[in-house]
């Protein structure tokens, strides 16, 4: 199965039977990202997480029924 990266537009190969090509052909939302920019995103982000100055703005879900 060819994947397309979201991100440098490189065009890989995955195998047809991984669990990935299922999730990405299940799910069309899903999107593919080649190992070199995981890793890159990965890398600065616990550059961020060591600085201190990374904060994630995400709001905690309360459940209604507590």
């Amino acid at each position: 199965m060819k994947v397309k990266c979201i991100l440098c537009d490189k065009v890989e190969k995955i195998a047809e039977d991984s669990l990935l090509a299922k999730q990405l052909r299940k799910k069309r939302v899903m999107t593919y990202m080649c190992d070199t920019c995981r890793e890159r995103i990965d890398h600065k982000t616990e550059k961020r997480l060591d600085t201190g100055n990374y904060r994630e703005y995400r709001e905690k879900k309360k459940d209604p029924y507590l």
